[in-house]
């Protein structure tokens, strides 16, 4: 079955040069955007209640760059003056980037891994007698903690922001040929707001195998799978099926 319409379960890129726009352009197909689910910052009260007192850490560990927002939130609400020589350990590089806009970048004691989060365990290591705080979501991959516990350093998780579903009763009428998810909650999302879902012809796209494996537990029939060998990315992995789906149009 040919493919004319794609949801993707994501807000809409910022960048004009986006593969998403290419894709869109290059086959004629319709793509639009709408996150199944968004981020909500946790109040300096509820931090409190965590046991959090920021005065007592003297390294960050940051996994992405909601981390970085709600880290310089919570810091400002709880009126902590960060220190200039406070450490700071970025996942990737985009995070230490993304810093720059809460700190004068070359002033400050920055320190980044290539891509995976085992990837700053050298770094960490080096460092092990700081004391760390991760601000993190209150879904933390559950890699992040055996790394951490096996590092053998004094860290300490604190819930800084929480994924909530987003509500999606307007798309109740609305057909797609094509949805794509990136995360298990997206694919909870889907079934909070339709319990009722049928898949019938609509094709579902999922990156990652957590994702994978929750569409699956509910029945669903996946087409279009990345990252794979061939299709390193989302984008690409559509590509591929909608330019064989299309064949011949």
């Amino acid at each position: 079955m040919k493919v004319k319409t794609i949801l993707v379960s994501q807000p809409e890129p910022k960048v004009e040069n986006s593969p998403y726009f290419e894709l869109q352009q290059k086959h004629k197909v319709k793509i639009d955007f709408r996150p199944f689910i968004h981020v909500e910052g946790v109040n300096a009260k509820e931090i409190r209640l965590q046991k959090i007192d920021l005065n007592n850490y003297s390294a960050i560990i940051l996994t992405s760059k909601n981390a970085v927002d709600h880290f310089f939130r919570v810091a400002e609400e709880m009126r902590y003056k960060v220190p200039e020589g406070l450490k700071y350990f970025c996942q990737s590089e985009a995070i230490a980037f993304y810093l720059q806009k809460y700190v004068v970048y070359r002033k400050r004691k920055i320190y980044v891994g290539p891509k995976d989060f085992a990837d700053l365990s050298p770094l960490i290591k080096k460092y092990k007698d700081e004391k760390f705080l991760l601000p993190a979501s209150d879904q933390l991959n559950a890699d992040i903690p055996v790394t951490l516990n096996g590092l053998k350093v004094d860290w300490t998780p604190a819930t800084f922001y929480k994924t909530v579903m987003s509500d999606l009763s307007d798309l109740a009428d609305v057909y797609y040929d094509v949805l794509a998810f990136f995360s298990p909650t997206g694919i909870k999302s889907l079934f909070k707001n339709f319990p009722d879902f049928q898949q019938n012809d609509t094709r579902i796209a999922v990156f990652g195998s957590t994702t994978q494996k929750e569409a699956l537990d509910h029945g669903l029939r996946i087409d279009i799978m990345a990252p794979t060998p061939g299709t390193p990315s989302m984008t690409m992995a559509l590509e591929k099926y909608v330019a064989e789906a299309n064949k011949g149009k």
